[in-house]
């Protein structure tokens, strides 16, 4: 979901007044709260509150019967090496990478923002009908080990993830999304769970936002999940929700992709987790790097996330533009959607609920092996933009890529199908049953973080992480979209930076000559 505010509800209420009457940071009382939401402690000073939402209706599928190959990018060569505006001023900013013809609007926008804005590492990567038109990779640190193959955790980009797995059950005709989860796992139904639906829990209603228990990392190795060490957990856990006449969608920022998890290799013929499901089924015969649960072997390709320092966010968003503001919005821009989500700060279930992992207190917890290997699917897929951006354009044609069905068409429509917009906490958010996000230009005079979160990437069909990283797909336009920061902007609400790339690569699309495909 989308990076929403890092501030926790007592922060909210005591350090930052409703304008007019006098706005300001309480600054030494600011709590960290994770990556991860929901009011979650860790190190940076800045909670977080994640979210996207949208309205939306998927017009007709994407095109068929023309080639999807993997072509050349037309030899428009990206590598500059310019001075970047960081603090350090020895530092240098390394661009490389491709684009095809009728996309360089969007290099310069990306040798742009990489010069402009506080960056680290960060990777681009597009698909257009079924193939790869922009193909790009930075290091504003001088970071001669990052590549585009780099891994790096996307945090809850893996969400629609999570959500491919699921839909592939619904291809082999064993998930129902409108089943109560307990026809595949009876013992869940322990403590008033019993009536809780699939499409429910994907869309973030199952009322486990937070557990009452904190897991061990290594509950989340592959070998323990298989003993049943976090399913447990969740048979007796209780339900918990917003009070009555609230909606029943919580953002289940870690928990959900632990309850899909537990689904998933029950239902699977083979038992496998999601993260060797994606292993095989996915990233394999795609050639791709996506990976939930990363290997001992592979440790060493993963490339470090860090969140910009909370001072340095506030201090930039005091200057205007023309002074080289290094972040997307100003202080009164800021100001302004955090006060919009006190009422909802207050409201949520989360408070007081004890870390998710052992550890997880400070955010290099996030760069942690021990994490790493885990599975939580929701929380720390490691991936690159290539990988993402190469498993969106398949999922942009209908579930078929190269020749091979990885979803039926039958699958496809129903994790795309029955969206239901409602009220996630602080926003508006419109889910389908298969548990991914739906983005449109809002239809009525939503708030601005509405329009912030949906206008650029109308259309749009996914889900975003922590920071800034958005995995997502555009049925219409059979676009794949994959965008990995490592330099994590928390107060990016609504992973604008990622966004505006969006905007640009439908402009782009929306300038290229019609093409005439054959019956």
């Amino acid at each position: 979901m989308v990076a929403l505010s890092a501030f926790s509800a007592a922060t909210l209420e005591r350090g930052v007044a409703a304008p007019g009457s006098g706005c300001f940071f309480n600054i030494e009382d600011l709590e960290i709260q994770t990556a991860l939401l929901g009011g979650y402690p860790a190190n940076h000073p800045n909670g977080i509150f994640r979210n996207a939402g949208a309205r939306h209706r998927l017009g007709e599928g994407p095109r068929s019967g023309h080639a999807r190959a993997e072509c050349p990018l037309y030899a428009l060569r990206s590598h500059s090496r310019s001075k970047t505006m960081n603090s350090d001023s020895n530092e240098q900013c390394r661009i490389e990478g491709t684009v095809a013809p009728g996309f360089e609007s969007v290099r310069s926008l990306y040798e742009h923002n990489m010069q402009t804005l506080e960056e680290r590492n960060t990777q681009l990567c597009v698909y257009h009908r079924g193939e790869k038109v922009v193909d790009l990779w930075a290091s504003a640190i001088e970071d001669t080990s990052f590549s585009p193959d780099s891994l790096v955790n996307v945090f809850s980009s893996g969400k629609s993830l999570e959500a491919i797995a699921m839909a592939s059950l619904v291809s082999k005709g064993l998930l129902r999304y409108d089943a109560k989860v307990t026809e595949y796992w009876p013992e869940f139904g322990g403590n008033g769970k019993h009536d809780l639906t699939v499409a429910e829990l994907m869309r973030h209603e199952a009322g486990m936002a937070a557990f009452d228990v904190t897991l061990d990392a290594k509950d989340l190795l592959t070998e323990n999940i298989k003993l049943n060490n976090v399913g447990r957990v969740i048979e007796q856990h209780p339900q918990k929700f917003r009070k009555e006449g609230e909606s029943r969608r919580e953002y289940h920022a870690v928990t959900r992709g632990w309850i899909v998890n537990e689904v998933f290799r029950r239902i699977d013929p083979a038992g496998r987790t999601i993260g060797e499901f994606l292993h095989e089924d996915i990233s394999k015969p795609l050639e791709v790097d996506a990976v939930i649960g990363v290997s001992e072997s592979e440790l060493g390709r993963t490339s470090k996330v860090a969140p910009l320092g909370f001072l340095f966010q506030l201090l930039q968003s005091l200057k205007p533009k023309f002074l080289k503001r290094r972040m997307e919005r100003n202080i009164f821009q800021i100001l302004s959607l955090i006060v919009r989500m006190i009422p909802a700060v207050r409201k949520r279930t989360t408070a007081g609920a004890p870390q998710p992992i052992k550890g997880m207190r400070r955010m290099d917890f996030f760069n942690d092996p021990a994490f790493a290997m885990g599975e939580t699917p929701s929380a720390n897929a490691n991936c690159s933009a290539r990988g993402l951006a190469k498993i969106a354009a398949m999922m942009s044609a209908g579930g078929r890529w190269d020749g091979r069905e990885y979803l039926t068409r039958e699958a496809w429509q129903a994790m795309h199908d029955a969206p239901i917009e409602a009220d996630m906490g602080f926003g508006a958010t419109t889910f389908t049953q298969g548990g991914v996000a739906l983005f449109a230009k809002p239809t009525w005079t939503g708030s601005k973080l509405d329009a912030a979160l949906n206008i650029g990437r109308e259309g749009f069909v996914g889900w975003m992480g922590l920071g800034g990283s958005i995995f997502q797909w555009h049925p219409q336009s059979e676009i794949g979209f994959g965008y990995v920061p490592t330099s994590l902007n928390v107060l990016d609400f609504v992973n604008e930076r990622g966004k505006a790339y969006q905007a640009e690569v439908l402009s782009a699309v929306a300038r290229l000559p019609a093409k005439t495909y054959p019956r």
